[in-house]
């Protein structure tokens, strides 16, 4: 069994212990340590390990092993006997507040709405816990954050506590523990119980603050993502810094960005729409001029037109305007492309003889790129748009030289 040093001083940074065993991994670089005491915290409960170093050697991973032991995974061998750990304080000190904020968010939640927390999850950038609740609205969430926050402000005292279940329960523990033996428990005076064998902080105080971040429906749970202490600071300055751009840009004041960003996109909306008809309008345009082409270079009336040809600037959506317009007369085949984005579109009008899937294929087998579609009507793209000329003679040139199969 290893004494855990961190169960009563969350806040040691240092200490000295004795290494009882040292192991190479299987991974090269990579050192199995026993000790006979530590400070630092394993992955548990959805908080993860602390890191930091016994004497010059890191500490890249600490977990828990079998009979109470902690194993800590060194970069490097360390001889048996005595030896210093020192604990990464700016990493312990964020999992601190983020798991005490965590306590104290799931005590608002269950004192306001008697909802539960499932579970916990400490990330690396923010943390979650997933609610059990039918539903959850806006209110919910103001409330439950300005109560965390009272309690943060309160500056309440944080304390440790041992006993077996039973004696917990008796206490006012909020949770039910099936283990057995001696427990530990965290107490916020006056809120909150429960035990809890993680890091915490001494005070509510030291979380600073508390910001609810986003919230999701998870199956049968709702996933609330919060950020406390040094990285409420840090979200609050990052969203500072995006809103203060973001003005920048609509040139307006923060408080503006909303009714002008709504403007700026409903006056987008109707520019697009515009620009849409007219580009419908055009793309019927060159359409026809394409088709009288067509009908100029046709040795016969009725016989099959081919339209073939590679666009300047042409944008996919224009490339399908194009050969719909076109395919809507009889006895069209038509294989257009963009030399701007290497898009392709091959078709035919409606019963026509020809394969447009398959010839795209084939043709883009000597260009790269991708492509496909059923028989009257297939889009692709060439790997390399500026060869998008060369491939429409290519494809022109298979369905010439075998008309009945392409």
């Amino acid at each position: 069994m290893t004494e855990r040093l961190y169960y009563h001083d969350s806040f040691l940074r240092e200490f000295d212990a004795h290494v009882l065993a040292c192991q190479p991994e299987a991974s090269p670089g990579r050192w199995r340590v026993e000790l006979d005491r530590t400070a630092f915290y394993p992955t548990s409960g959805g908080q993860p390990h602390d890191l930091g170093r016994l004497g010059d050697v890191s500490v890249v991973e600490v977990a828990d092993g079998a009979a109470h032991k902690i194993v800590h995974y060194a970069s490097a061998a360390l001889p048996l006997g005595p030896v210093h750990g020192q604990i990464d304080w700016p990493r312990r000190i964020d999992h601190m507040q983020q798991h005490t904020g965590q306590h104290l968010l799931s005590a608002a939640f269950i004192e306001l709405f008697n909802l539960q927390t499932v579970s916990f999850h400490l990330g690396r950038e923010t943390s979650t816990i997933d609610l059990a609740a039918p539903s959850i609205v806006q209110r919910h969430l103001d409330e439950a954050e300005r109560r965390t926050n009272e309690i943060i402000l309160d500056d309440r005292v944080i304390s440790v506590r041992f006993g077996t279940a039973e004696e917990l329960a008796e206490a006012g523990i909020r949770k039910d523990v099936e283990r057995e033996g001696i427990l530990r428990a965290i107490e916020v005076e006056g809120f909150d119980r429960q035990p809890c064998g993680g890091t915490h902080l001494a005070r509510t105080g030291q979380a600073g603050l508390l910001l609810l971040r986003k919230l999701e429906r998870r199956r049968d749970a709702w996933r609330l993502e919060f950020v406390c202490g040094f990285r409420a600071l840090a979200a609050a300055r990052t969203d500072y810094a995006i809103l203060s751009k973001a003005a920048e840009q609509l040139s307006c004041g923060l408080p503006d960005i909303p009714a002008v960003l709504a403007k700026t996109l409903n006056d987008k909306k109707t520019q697009h729409g515009a620009a849409k008809r007219l580009e419908e309008r055009l793309a019927d345009h060159e359409a026809k001029a394409l088709l009288a082409s067509a009908i100029k270079d046709t040795a016969s009336a009725g016989a099959t037109r081919v339209v073939a040809t590679a666009l300047e600037d042409a944008t996919q959506d224009y490339l399908r305007v194009v050969a719909r317009t076109l395919v809507a007369e009889p006895n069209i085949v038509v294989l257009l492309a963009s030399h701007a984005n290497g898009h392709a579109v091959f078709a035919q009008s409606k019963g026509g003889p020809h394969n447009m899937g398959a010839l795209l294929r084939d043709s883009l087998k000597n260009f790269g790129g991708k492509g496909g579609g059923p028989q009257d009507f297939a889009q692709g793209s060439l790997s390399d748009p500026s060869q998008a000329g060369p491939f429409i003679t290519h494809a022109k040139a298979m369905l010439a030289s075998n008309p009945n199969k392409q």
